[in-house]
């Protein structure tokens, strides 16, 4: 995997330590070591690495920076909660998930204002957050009570078969920076279910939210070794799971690039994978939509998450006959976005998390541009080096760079199409298939693209369509396996056929 590194930590005067920490209700929550058989771990040599918030650049926290040695210890230590944790009835086990999620809710504050000061976010879409990420806890803790219902009749006389599914075992989570919680709960809380224990790995932009879940698991009552946190670089402690025999499923959320690389290297210990890779979503808007409606699903499906998002409308194809209607109210609301730090009120798109991606933004931007497509809006000067104005593109051609690269920023590429065939055709030409988006008053015409279009997921005139009972995931290159659902607690199991002679 491609290493990121992170900077040895300065030592914070007074001055650098973020204000804002001083509303935490509970201070406790905002750990800075990582958490490994029930006990809260530093590294040996004291390394840490700082996290900053994105709107101000002030230190939030020093978090102990792990390497591979650990990784293996924390290994070590879910394998020894296995046995137990397994053989716990699946009420025992729902009853300490209930417990967790109860846990989650009475500190949905805090865990917004961790959240909003190391990822950027509005506080108000962290809190969101929080009550997203507590649902997966609440959905697989009364699924775990129905793991097994399937029978088979015998087709062989004086036999008895029974079919049943079993925990894989030990299961690495690998989580991103853009939903730091609710990515965790959603793997965690399904693994646990099954009865799986877990290492996790939580992006080193955005640790502290997994370790701020850590503290209350451990309140819960998740018993020591069953829920580990390993924080630090990432390329040296995923490589140690994915090489690690005992580690049985790995479930990423993160890009295709290394989705590929993590699959390459798991292959030689044929571990069971779990993906949710990058998205490239197309929104398409015909003639007939109401376009009200349209901009209304536009805004929500591009800006979420300031465009930090696999599920945001990153290409825009609008019917010939509304698009210039369309495209000047599209632009009028994305001109009104409120943009600053997550923290102030009203706040809609917060900073980016990282200098890279406003650079990548920036090239997008220019190079449509150059290839004739129009700025109408955000050419006015940022507020911050994390910032990128809201900015809508018209007239993109497909040759662009945003048409063909995934857009982790809130810039938005409209383009016209003529005929329904025409747009599923370039709708589909790109190899990803997570999610597309359709507006469209032809009940016949979103039957035929929730057919037609190459993508894991469809919505048709609506933006919010995930949650805890859906299988989230994507076709191509877009993912393997689906989280949520009773499919995403069966992906932390294997089947096992049992077969008794009667005579």
């Amino acid at each position: 995997m491609n290493a990121i590194t992170y900077p040895t930590a300065s030592m914070p005067t007074k001055a650098d330590i973020h204000p804002a920490l001083n509303r935490l209700q509970d201070p406790r929550l905002l750990r800075e070591m990582a958490y490994i058989d029930g006990r809260w771990t530093g590294a040996a040599s004291d390394d840490r690495f700082d996290i900053r918030d994105p709107a101000s650049g002030l230190i939030v926290a020093r978090v102990s920076r792990l390497g591979a040695d650990d990784a293996t210890q924390a290994v070590d230590a879910a394998s020894r909660a296995l046995p137990a944790w397994r053989r716990l009835l699946p009420q025992q086990r729902a009853a300490l998930l209930r417990a967790w999620h109860g846990l989650i809710l009475s500190a949905r504050e805090d865990l917004a204002l961790i959240m909003t000061l190391e990822q950027g976010k509005p506080y108000s879409e962290a809190l969101g957050e929080i009550d997203y990420a507590a649902s997966f806890v609440e959905w697989f803790a009364e699924e775990a009570k129905r793991l097994n219902v399937e029978s088979v009749t015998s087709h062989l006389a004086g036999a008895e078969m029974m079919v049943r599914r079993e925990p894989l075992g030990v299961a690495t989570l690998l989580t991103p920076w853009n939903f730091p919680s609710a990515m965790l709960t959603r793997k965690a809380a399904a693994a646990l279910a099954a009865g799986c224990t877990i290492v996790a790995h939580p992006s080193s932009y955005t640790p502290l939210s997994a370790l701020a879940l850590a503290e209350l698991g451990e309140r819960a009552g998740l018993p020591a070794g069953v829920f580990n946190i390993v924080t630090g670089d990432a390329e040296p402690i995923a490589n140690r799971f994915c090489d690690d025999e005992r580690v049985r499923v790995v479930s990423f959320t993160g890009s295709t690039e290394i989705g590929r690389k993590i699959a390459s290297r798991c292959a030689a210990t044929m571990k069971r994978l779990v993906m949710e890779l990058g998205g490239h979503a197309p929104l398409l808007v015909f003639e007939d939509a109401d376009l009200d409606k349209a901009v209304n699903i536009a805004m929500a499906a591009k800006f979420a998450t300031s465009g930090q998002d696999c599920l945001a409308a990153n290409r825009i194809f609008v019917q010939r006959p509304l698009y210039k209607a369309f495209c000047e109210a599209f632009a009028q609301r994305i001109s009104s976005l409120k943009v600053g730090p997550g923290l102030e009120a009203d706040t809609e798109i917060g900073p980016l998390m990282h200098a890279t991606a406003v650079s990548k933004a920036r090239a997008q931007i220019d190079d449509a541009v150059s290839r004739g497509a129009r700025q109408m809006t955000g050419d006015g000067a940022s507020i911050g080096p994390l910032y990128v104005m809201p900015t809508l593109l018209a007239d993109v051609p497909d040759e662009a760079l945003i048409m063909s690269e995934e857009t982790f920023a809130p810039v938005a590429a409209v383009t016209p199409f003529d005929t329904e065939d025409e747009v599923v055709a370039r709708a589909n030409a790109t190899e990803y298939g997570l999610v597309a988006y359709v507006v469209t008053e032809n009940g016949a015409r979103a039957l035929r693209l929730g057919r037609s279009l190459e993508y894991g997921m469809v919505a048709i005139n609506r933006v919010k369509i995930t949650g805890a009972p859906i299988p989230f995931g994507g076709m191509k290159q877009s993912g393997v396996g689906r989280e949520g659902s009773r499919h995403g607690l069966e992906a932390f199991t294997d089947l096992k056929y049992l077969c008794l002679d009667l005579n």
